[in-house]
This record gives C-alpha cells, structure tokens and sequence, in this order.
C-alpha cells in the first residue's frame, strides 16, 4: 500500500516565531481531517509520521492546547495499533500537559483521563485504568448533558474495566445507561451495538463458557439487528465497528455474521 506523503510526512517541524510565539497554534480540523483520511485509507505508517509531526510543531510553537489534541489521537492511535510503549509514552506526557490549573475540571481533561484509561484497559492494566474513568465520570457528568455522546462511550469503557475486575452487577448498570445514551444519537446504532455485544461476553465471563443463558442470545441478536440498520453511513468507522464485531459473533457461532461483516468492512476499505 502507497502511503502517498505529503509535506509535513517528511519536512523538519517549522513553527516560525514572532514576538508572542504563545499565540501560535496549529490548524487542528486540518490536522484531525488528514489523519481521518490516512486511517480511511488504512495507511498507518503516514498517520503515525503525520501524528509526529504535529506534536512536534504544536510543541515549537508553544501551542500546548493543540499539542494535547494530538497527543490524545495518538494515544488512539497506538492503542489501535498495539503500541504499548509508544501509548504510555503518549499517556505520561498528556496527562502531564494537562495537569495544569486552568484545565482543572473541564471537558478537554476529562477526555484525557478516558483516553488514558483506555489504553491501560486495553493493555491489561483495568485496576490503573478505572480510578481514571472515576474522575473522568465526575467531570463529564457535571460539565456534559445527560443526552451527550460522550457520557455513552464513558460508560461503556468503564464498564469493560470493571468486568475485567469481576465487578459485573456495576459494568451492568453501566452498559445500560450506555446504550440509553447511544439509541438516542443520530447513527448511534453501531456504538449500541459494541455495548450489546460487551452485555453478551459480561454474561459469559460471569457464569462461565459455554453457559446457555438467554440473555446471550437475546443481545446478540439485537447487535446483529442494529448493525444492519439500513440509515447507518458506510463509511470508515462503519467498517471499523464491523471488523471490531465480526469475531465476537464467530466466537458465538454466528460464523455467517461473522463473515458478512469482515466482507462490509473489506468493501468500505476498498472503496477509499
């Protein structure tokens, strides 16, 4: 795959700096749209050099919120790619740059904290990552809506730590509240469906392999109803929810589902 470089993949970092180098910032919707697009075309390589490059050119001009942005994507990032070292080296130095006063109790914080906990989560680390997703709750609860988008990824990822640590009645009600914020967005069907698919290997992981509890069956088949939902754009995060669920169906035995999806996901990818 071509990884089709643009300047700043390959340019020196170059913030040129006036009398207040501190009003400089960097063209965050450009950046976050090149790196949409380099993900949409799945050419990891560039994003990783394009997510470098903005760091250091937030980092010369002094633009320390924008640097934090980027941060935070490539928190992401490494994450998605199994990056444990470069993911913690990001985490240590977002949660550092946002430690400051002036960002004390705000949303751009509790972002941050959730984006940390999420990598611990994912790299094993659920005892680290949930007193994170504590003070990031306290935060977004206080400062967003209750409808907001942002509260039902929260309480999904929150939940999924404390399944991790054998809290299930807790990562329940969590779950729930979740999908009661997830069904009321507009194509907020996908994101339901992860959570309904967590529900399902909640249950597993609390009575065991191979149990025949209804419920499994129940919640798969409202992912499987919600992933077909025929408004939802087919677009790349459309694709990455796909190839994110297929294998949790193959694990039930939904091989056919399971095939259906990976072949979406694999068409949208080619498409772009």
């Amino acid at each position: 795959m071509n990884d089709h470089l643009s300047k700043e993949d390959y340019e020196e970092p170059c913030c040129p700096l006036e009398l207040h180098p501190e009003t400089k910032t960097i063209p965050l919707n450009a950046v976050i749209e090149k790196l949409d697009a380099y993900l949409e075309r799945r050419e990891f390589a560039a994003a990783e050099r394009h997510l470098r490059y903005w760091a250091q050119e937030a980092q010369l001009c002094r633009d320390f919120r924008g640097k934090l942005t980027v941060l935070n994507e490539q928190i992401g990032f490494y994450r998605k790619q199994d990056k444990e070292a470069e993911c913690f080296c990001a985490v240590k130095e977002a949660l550092a740059l946002s430690g400051t006063p002036d960002l004390a109790g705000t949303v751009t914080l509790g972002t941050t904290l959730i984006n940390a906990a999420t990598a611990y989560k994912a790299f094993g680390k659920a005892e680290e990552a949930l007193p994170l997703y504590v003070r990031a709750r306290e935060i977004y609860e206080s400062a967003l809506p209750p409808e907001d988008a942002r509260l039902g990824g929260l309480y999904n990822n929150t939940a999924l730590a404390l399944c991790d640590l054998g809290s299930y009645a807790e990562a329940e009600k969590l779950y729930q509240k979740a999908l009661a914020v997830m069904l009321r967005q507009t194509h907020g069907e996908a994101d339901a469906a992860i959570t309904y698919l967590n529900l399902a290997d909640l249950v597993t992981a609390e009575t065991g392999i191979g149990s025949c509890d209804e419920r499994i069956e129940q919640y798969l088949q409202k992912a499987e109803e919600l992933l077909n939902t025929e408004t939802l754009p087919r677009d790349g995060y459309y694709a990455f929810v796909c190839e994110k669920c297929a294998p949790v169906f193959g694990y039930y035995g939904y091989f056919l589902t399971e095939k259906e999806l990976k072949e979406r996901a694999e068409k949208i990818y080619e498409g772009n």
